[in-house]
């Protein structure tokens, strides 16, 4: 568990499925994720079990459960997930926040917070974050994090840019 100023980022536990299941289900929090569609409970669940093989590959890999210190709501999830893009191991850094917490600042205190955190206890100097095209919000993140657009690609069937952050 490491925390923010107004953040606590903790791993996902089973108890948290609820909430996972509140923005995987979510229409519009989905729009710019993954396909675009919703997830059924079963997918959720899925998706539960991949957050959880990530913390076995390292304990600082994979989605963490965003929590508001001032009252403990949790908030979204945001992590460093490693990925294989265009045949290159890269790490993600990834947030998406619940949909009733938009235009707070979470997302780009959580980038941020993630981006200090891998590169002074990963060792790593290299990381990226992947948004699709039409999610200007989330572009606005990866730039105020300092990442830089390096190029669009095209993953599943969207069309994805690759912003890029090299110390």
């Amino acid at each position: 568990m490491f925390s923010s100023e107004r953040l606590m980022f903790r791993s996902y536990t089973e108890d948290d499925f609820k909430f996972l299941y509140s923005m995987l289900s979510d229409e519009k929090m989905m729009r710019f994720i993954g396909s675009g569609k919703p997830r059924n409970r079963e997918e959720s669940v899925n998706f539960l079990q991949w957050i959880f093989q990530h913390y076995e590959l390292n304990k600082e890999y994979g989605l963490k459960l965003l929590v508001r210190k001032t009252d403990g709501v949790p908030i979204g999830h945001a992590g460093i997930v490693p990925q294989v893009i265009e045949g290159r191991e890269e790490l993600e850094v990834g947030y998406w926040i619940a949909r009733e917490h938009w235009g707070n600042g979470y997302a780009s205190e959580a980038a941020k917070s993630l981006l200090e955190r891998g590169l002074s206890q990963l060792g790593e100097d290299r990381y990226i974050s992947l948004v699709q095209k039409g999610n200007l919000a989330s572009r606005k993140v990866a730039e105020k994090t300092g990442m830089r657009l390096a190029k669009e690609i095209i993953l599943g069937d969207k069309q994805v840019c690759l912003y890029e952050y090299e110390k």
